[in-house]
């Protein structure tokens, strides 16, 4: 009941105040217009990616300094740390990149967000930036209105441009205004109490607003009206920067293991460094003195000396925690161990990787092996086959002919525990599939969710082959053993040339290395090349075991030919295009069984 009258009553009260306070109203509108720029900056961004960010973050995550790097360099653009350690997350979860680059990210984060303090403080707060919001907000939502992505993302970037710009100039024009009527320095609190108070009154603001850089242009415009003693400013500055782990937890509620991990490494990194920062306050306003007057900065110029002081204690605490980013690691997986894998239950499909339609791809991909491995396991089980052996190198005959002891697994309870349940959930998920996704996105997840069933159906045809297999390969009759050893045989050889397809160990091996297997596999049909009927008339076979070795021959060809399906998709280019050049010039069935006829012949 309380939490139904917290949301009216506290916008009774902010209407009241808005309504007996012009110049709190002028204020109050400016943080809106600038935090609802930073939202239009963000979606423009997000559209403006197309697979780029993540080639990018591909290239440029490969060490901590490259990763710390990346992390200046996007949160710089984009003038989001909020958005970035969103989007790392959601790299993390969908497993494009390892916890220690993620933690890396974060660390350049915190430093790229000290750019806006530098540009509003060096540029906002000099010039009538209004000036220049207006021609942004008129191109900008000219743009918004075009069909072409490019365009309709740039739109939305110049929108979120002109917003900021419009939100800075009603800040600084409302604190101007207040100076008139109320002198709130006159409430400045000195020493650590004052600390302590503007802290936590910065980390509220972070969290009310979600945008760190929101509560650090409220604070800079307050301290150039002189609203805010240059100290309490400083103590604002360091709230906000605690105040933005908020975002990264929630997005890491979302998260699997790895992103609520990354989540509380920059929980341990703001804290670390807004400590420091409090405690040793007294001796960094000194350093920046000191540093202000090398740099030509004004000593009454506080508002550049603001933006000096919060990127120098995030260079502290970057400098203190980069050489510790192992440790860091190490301490994370011990506080928030992997828990024992659910092989029914996805690992890398979660809320967290919609942020990006190329992340959601590629953690469907990496669900979509995990259930083909969990299958290969299942249909090395149904041959009564080791699958670790299945994988060696060992000889296929030479295997096949030592296994003969069929293993205790079910085949029905593996298939209802594990393979059904974790494609209900790969089935789930692309039915959510991002709205920014493009026609040729969407082709490449329908592709990876037919690829997941054909996986369902190859295990299906195990479960039916596995009932005769297990009575057959054991019986008397040579004839009838060679023929159930050579299905095995079938098998074993498709999944062995997935599995190169899968890890190959020369660039000759492509997807089109499937279609020797697939001309083998036609050749292999017992009706179609004459062996069956040759069995029978030399009375090596009966009848009724020709009908099941009939049957349970084209079990086996379903179950291959649905594997070879599956590694066409899954085990293909990763570059779309690629990937599509190979399927043009890949044997259709009709070639495949010509050339099995010529072969044959």
């Amino acid at each position: 009941m309380l939490r139904k009258l917290l949301l009216p009553t506290l916008l009774i009260a902010l209407g009241y105040c808005l309504w007996a306070s012009p110049e709190l109203k002028a204020i109050a509108a400016g943080v809106a217009v600038f935090v609802f720029g930073m939202l239009s900056l963000e979606q423009g961004f997000r559209r403006f990616t197309g697979g780029a960010l993540e080639s990018l973050l591909r290239r440029s995550t490969r060490g901590l300094g490259r990763s710390i790097g990346f992390g200046i360099l996007t949160t710089t653009l984009m003038q989001s740390s909020s958005l970035v350690s969103v989007l790392t997350i959601s790299f993390l979860s969908a497993g494009l990149i390892g916890l220690g680059a993620g933690i890396g990210i974060i660390f350049g984060a915190n430093l790229g967000t000290t750019t806006g303090a530098w540009l509003v403080a060096g540029f906002g707060l000099k010039v009538d930036i209004g000036a220049f919001a207006m021609p942004m907000l008129v191109f900008g939502v000219l743009l918004i209105f075009q069909k072409p992505k490019s365009l309709h993302a740039a739109g939305y970037v110049l929108t979120g441009l002109g917003f900021l710009f419009l939100g800075i100039h009603f800040m600084k024009e409302g604190f101007e205004a207040f100076k008139d009527s109320i002198d709130l320095s006159a409430y400045a609190v000195a020493g650590y109490p004052g600390v302590f108070l503007y802290v936590a009154m910065g980390l509220i603001a972070t969290v009310v607003m979600q945008s760190s850089h929101a509560t650090l242009v409220l604070t800079i415009t307050a301290l150039a009206a002189q609203q805010v003693s240059y100290e309490n400013a400083l103590a604002l500055a360091i709230g906000s920067n605690l105040g933005t782990t908020i975002s990264a937890i929630i997005g890491a509620l979302a998260a699997n293991i790895e992103g609520k991990r990354l989540a509380l490494a920059h929980l341990i990194f703001n804290l670390v460094t807004g400590l420091i920062a409090i405690a040793i306050i007294q001796q960094m306003m000194l350093v920046v003195d000191g540093l202000s007057a090398r740099l030509g900065i004004a000593a009454d110029d506080y508002t550049l000396k603001l933006a000096l002081f919060h990127s120098l204690f995030n260079v502290l605490g970057l400098l203190l925690m980069a050489p510790l980013t192992g440790a860091l690691v190490r301490l994370l997986v011990r506080l928030l161990p992997d828990r024992a894998e659910d092989l029914g239950k996805p690992m890398f499909l979660s809320a967290a990787v919609f942020e990006l339609p190329n992340t959601a791809i590629e953690a469907m991909r990496k669900e979509t092996i995990r259930l083909y491995d969990r299958a290969v396991e299942i249909i090395a089980h149904a041959l009564a086959v080791d699958r670790d052996r299945l994988l060696s190198d060992v000889g296929l005959a030479t295997l096949v002919s030592a296994a003969r002891r069929p293993f205790p697994e079910s085949i029905e309870q593996s298939y209802e525990q594990s393979i059904k349940s974790l494609y209900s959930a790969i089935v789930e998920f692309t039915s959510q599939m991002p709205s920014n996704a493009t026609p040729q996105q969407l082709q490449h997840l329908h592709a990876l969710r037919i690829a997941g069933r054909n996986v369902v159906e190859a295990v299906k045809a195990a479960k039916h082959l596995q009932s005769n297999l297990l009575v057959f390969m054991r019986s008397p009759n040579a004839a009838v053993r060679e023929q159930y050893d050579q299905l095995r045989i079938q098998i074993g050889g498709v999944i062995r040339a997935i599995e190169a397809l899968r890890r190959p160990r020369d660039e000759t091996v492509t997807v089109l290395s499937l279609d020797h297997v697939r001309v083998q596999l036609e050749q292999a049909d017992l009706v179609a090349n004459g062996v069956l009927d040759r069995l029978i008339r030399e009375r090596r076979i009966s009848a009724r075991v020709a009908t099941s070795l009939m049957n349970d021959s084209s079990y086996a060809m379903h179950l291959c030919r649905n594997l070879i399906e599956m590694a066409q998709t899954l085990f293909a280019a990763q570059d779309l295009r690629i990937e599509e050049a190979e399927r043009s010039v890949a044997l259709s069935d009709e070639e495949i069984a010509k050339a099995a006829q010529r072969k044959s012949g």
